[in-house]
């Protein structure tokens, strides 16, 4: 099997990143771009972490019927359970659910404070955030949250990926650069769409080597049954 690779941003953004493999995201608070794609399945479904609403994310969730979606954050150890609790719920709806612990009181208590039955949601470490919680915590199938798709790659050399989100390489393309498979530059034609090409390209030839973990390729299995 090969890594999920999710996208959530605009209809052509998405449209293009399809093309090349990808499957289709949005927040619970923006499905408006994905209205014309065949999420029910495929799909990723993403959180407002910082003004979540459990009540809109079910909703969306029974809705679109994504292969993956984010319970909030645990920033707080103590909230933990309230959070497995929502995350039962989105269960329902939801092949894949990723547990996202922030709390460094969780470093080395993954595996016996969050059920087996979730994945791990690790967030992509960039100025807008990440996790104080050690690599090493992370003892199961890791969703990577956000970042730069070479750093993403990087961590896939010590975590069990079976899933990551990206589209910081869309921003870029505002701007005339592209991902050339090391870091961003200027693209020698420019144009938008242009970018986006050759910056998916180059990202899913990062992955071409990848040699998916057996857990991954059990949990894969065991969804799939």
């Amino acid at each position: 099997m090969e890594v999920f690779k999710f996208i959530a941003h605009s209809k052509k953004a998405i449209f293009i990143a399809a093309q090349h493999g990808w499957y289709p995201g949005a927040r619970y608070t923006n499905l408006r771009d994905v209205k014309t794609f065949d999420f029910e399945g495929v799909g990723f479904l993403d959180i407002d972490w910082k003004n979540y609403d459990f009540s809109r994310h079910i909703d969306a969730a029974a809705q679109k019927k994504p292969k993956m979606t984010i319970a909030r954050d645990v920033e707080c150890i103590f909230k933990l359970d309230h959070i497995l609790r929502e995350a039962e719920q989105l269960a329902l709806y939801s092949d894949y659910v990723a547990i996202v612990p922030k709390d460094p009181l969780l470093n080395g208590r993954l595996s016996e404070l969050i059920p087996s039955d979730y994945i791990l949601g690790y967030s992509v470490p960039t100025r807008y955030g990440g996790t104080e919680v050690s690599l090493q915590s992370f003892d199961r199938p890791v969703h990577l949250l956000g970042g730069r798709p070479d750093v993403q790659r990087q961590l896939a050399e010590k975590l069990k990926v079976i899933s990551l989100d990206c589209n910081r390489f869309t921003f870029d393309a505002r701007f005339g650069d592209y991902f050339d498979g090391q870091t961003f530059r200027p693209h020698p034609e420019g144009g938008y769409e242009n970018c986006l090409f050759e910056s998916l390209r180059n990202i899913n030839k990062l992955w071409d080597d990848y040699i998916v973990h057996e857990d991954v390729k059990n949990l894969a299995k065991l969804v799939t049954l």
